[in-house]
C-alpha cells in the first residue's frame, strides 16, 4: 500500500469512528461503502477497508451484500466502559500533572489549542470534528504519561463508548461549558496539580456518561 493511499484510509477511518461514536451514524442502521463514500469525497475502497477495521474493533457488523450495520451498546455496556476508564485515566491523569516540565509542560501547552478547537467545534455543532479532536487531545495528553499499552487500551475503550446525545446537548449550549474542561486540564498539568487534575477527570468522565452518551 502506497503512502498516499494509507494516509486516506487513516483519514477515512478516523472520521468514520468520530461519527460512530457521535451517533452521526445510527445504531441498528446498515450503511454502504459508496453512501459513505459520497459522504466524505472519496472512493469507495479506503471506505471498505477502513469499515473492515471498524468491524474488528466491533463498532460495525459486516451485512453481506450490503454494508455495514452499527453496533449498539446498551446502557450497562457503556457504564462498564466509563468505569474502566475511570479506573485507568484518572491516576494516570495525574501522574501526567505531578510530572509535567520541561519537555512534557511544552507538549501540554500545545494542547491548549486542540481544546479551544474543541470549544469550537461544541459552537458550530460540527459534532464528527468534536469526536475526533477530543481523541486526539485526550490521546495526545494520555501519551506523555509513557505507558504505551495504557494509552492503547484507553483508545480502545473511547472507540466503543457512544455519545448519542452530543447534538442536543450541542443545541442547548451545554456541550460548550462541559468542553471548557479540556482546557482546564492544560492548566492543572501545568501547575502540576495531581489532584486537581484526578478531580477533573472524574467528572468529565462523568460528564461523558451521565450527560454525552443519554440517548
Amino acid at each position: 500500500m502506497s503512502p498516499g493511499v494509507a494516509t486516506v484510509r487513516e483519514r477515512v477511518t478516523a472520521e468514520l469512528r468520530a461519527a460512530l461514536i457521535s451517533g452521526d451514524l445510527r445504531p441498528g442502521e446498515v450503511y454502504s461503502a459508496p453512501s459513505l463514500a459520497t459522504r466524505l469525497g472519496v472512493s469507495a475502497t479506503p471506505v471498505r477497508e477502513a469499515m473492515q477495521d471498524l468491524a474488528r474493533e466491533g463498532m460495525v457488523e459486516v451485512v453481506r451484500n450490503t454494508g455495514f450495520r452499527v453496533t449498539e451498546l446498551s446502557d450497562r455496556e457503556l457504564d462498564e466502559l466509563a468505569e474502566i476508564r475511570t479506573f485507568i485515566e484518572v491516576p494516570a491523569m495525574g501522574l501526567v500533572a505531578e510530572k509535567c516540565s520541561g519537555a512534557v509542560a511544552a507538549r501540554v501547552e500545545e494542547l491548549r489549542e486542540t481544546a479551544r478547537e474543541l470549544v469550537r467545534a461544541a459552537n458550530t455543532l460540527s459534532m464528527t470534528e468534536f469526536m475526533r479532536l477530543d481523541t486526539e487531545f485526550h490521546i495526545a495528553f494520555l501519551s506523555l504519561h509513557g505507558n504505551r499499552r495504557l494509552v492503547e487500551e484507553v483508545a480502545r475503550l473511547r472507540y466503543r463508548s457512544r455519545l448519542y446525545g452530543l447534538e442536543a446537548l450541542a443545541r442547548a449550549g451545554r456541550l460548550e461549558l462541559t468542553s471548557r474542561e479540556h482546557e482546564r486540564m492544560v492548566d492543572l498539568a501545568l501547575a502540576r496539580d495531581r489532584a486537581g487534575m484526578e478531580r477533573l477527570m472524574r467528572l468529565h468522565i462523568g460528564h461523558t456518561r451521565r450527560e454525552w452518551a443519554q440517548r
